[in-house]
């Protein structure tokens, strides 16, 4: 009896040490929407950007979640990430919505899984337009940067794609008016108003009239040209668009559709997303 004992915590100790571990939540709990096993946030930190998350939550009625690990057990960035989506219970509602970000440190590999109404409202183009906003504060190191433009852009993105129209390669969001081309619409102005002055003012000067050559200029017989050239100048090109080739079925061959791309996990749930390295 003894022996069969040791047996039994023999193979659960087996068990344990195979299988990943998941931090599961008691099913009808909320698990938190901010998991931050790398340590990467401050606690004041954490605390604002999980109030956030929280708030866009419940708001949208769609998860957002942030997850940050040390290493992924062995796994791609996607199958991580997939697996503790389902496996944790995130999602709202029947489609279980939702939109989770996950940072690995070992690899420098960051991830986005989208379910249910989080695969509609990101596109796999507005995806790459939210990855750019972000990347270079998590190269940085700028992490609490980089979580707070995810959970801002996300909601941003939720709510535009229940509008009926998402965020797609044919419309995404508009990018800030840099202080470049701030600097340069205010110079544009500047020479515009001085432009219309100086007009202004050589309409006020009756006396001078326009001269189509310089005749009046010179005294007669007091100028003789001993040779006369011939200098061209400019050119004039015109540019024809190209024709666009017809497929075999006749009709014109456009770019790739919009929308999302989806995998299944290994839970047979349906993901969007994707991600990349920092």
């Amino acid at each position: 009896m003894h022996n069969r004992k040791k047996r039994r915590y023999l193979v659960l100790l087996l068990l344990l040490a195979v299988l990943p571990i998941y931090p599961v939540y008691a099913a009808g709990s909320t698990p938190p929407r901010l998991i931050d096993e790398a340590d990467l946030l401050s606690g004041g930190e954490e605390t604002q950007l999980l109030d956030q998350l929280d708030e866009i939550s419940q708001r949208q009625q769609a998860d957002l979640v942030v997850v940050t690990k040390k290493s992924l057990d062995g796994k791609s960035a996607r199958e991580y990430a997939d697996d503790f989506y389902d496996e944790n219970g995130y999602g709202l509602g029947d489609g279980k919505d939702g939109i989770l970000f996950l940072i690995s440190m070992e690899e420098r590999d960051w991830y986005i899984t989208t379910s249910g109404f989080g695969i509609t409202a990101v596109t796999d183009a507005g995806l790459e337009y939210l990855s750019d906003q972000f990347t270079e504060d998590l190269t940085e190191g700028e992490y609490m940067a980089a979580f707070m433009i995810f959970a801002r852009m996300c909601d941003d993105y939720l709510t535009q794609a229940k509008k009926g129209r998402p965020y797609d390669a044919d419309y995404l969001p508009k990018k800030p008016f840099p202080f470049a081309s701030r600097l340069a619409a205010a110079f544009g102005i500047g020479f515009l108003i001085a432009l219309f002055a100086a007009e202004i003012m050589r309409s006020r000067l009756k006396t001078v009239r326009h001269q189509t050559t310089a005749d009046s200029y010179v005294k007669k017989g007091s100028m003789k040209l001993t040779k006369e050239t011939d200098l061209f100048l400019y050119r004039q090109i015109q540019r024809r668009e190209r024709p666009k080739q017809n497929n075999s079925s006749g009709q014109l061959n456009h770019a790739a559709p919009g929308g999302s791309h989806t995998h299944t996990s290994s839970s047979g749930t349906t993901h969007g997303g994707g991600g990349g390295k920092f």
